[in-house]
C-alpha cells in the first residue's frame, strides 16, 4: 500500500530534492525499509543504533506522534500521510 511521506528539508539531498515521497508498506518499519531501498541513507538519518526512532526525530502518521501509538510497529493504512520533524533546538 502506498504512503505519502513528507521529507524534511534536512533529507531531501536523499530524495534529489523532493519534498515528499511515496513509499509502501503496512507499518512505520515497513516504510522505513521501503524509503531505504529507494533512498539509501534514510534509515540511518531516522533510526538510531538500536533500530529506534532517533531521539531528535518526530515521526507523525497522519498528525498521531508515533512515540505515543507503536513506534516502528505503527500500523499505516493506505493514503495515510508520514510527516518526519526533526527536533529544532533553541535558546
Amino acid at each position: 500500500m502506498s504512503v505519502k511521506v513528507k521529507v524534511p528539508t534536512q533529507l531531501r539531498n536523499l530524495t534529489g530534492g523532493e519534498a515528499e515521497v511515496q513509499a509502501d508498506g503496512s507499518t512505520l518499519g515497513d516504510l522505513v525499509t521501503d524509503l531505504e531501498s529507494k533512498h539509501p541513507g534514510f534509515k540511518e538519518r531516522i533510526l538510531d543504533e538500536s533500530g529506534s526512532v532517533r531521539r531528535f526525530v518526530n515521526v507523525y502518521v497522519n498528525d498521531e506522534d508515533v512515540r505515543f501509538l507503536d513506534g516502528l510497529s505503527t500500523s499505516v493504512s493506505e493514503g495515510a500521510t508520514v510527516s518526519i520533524i526533526p527536533a529544532v533546538a533553541g535558546g
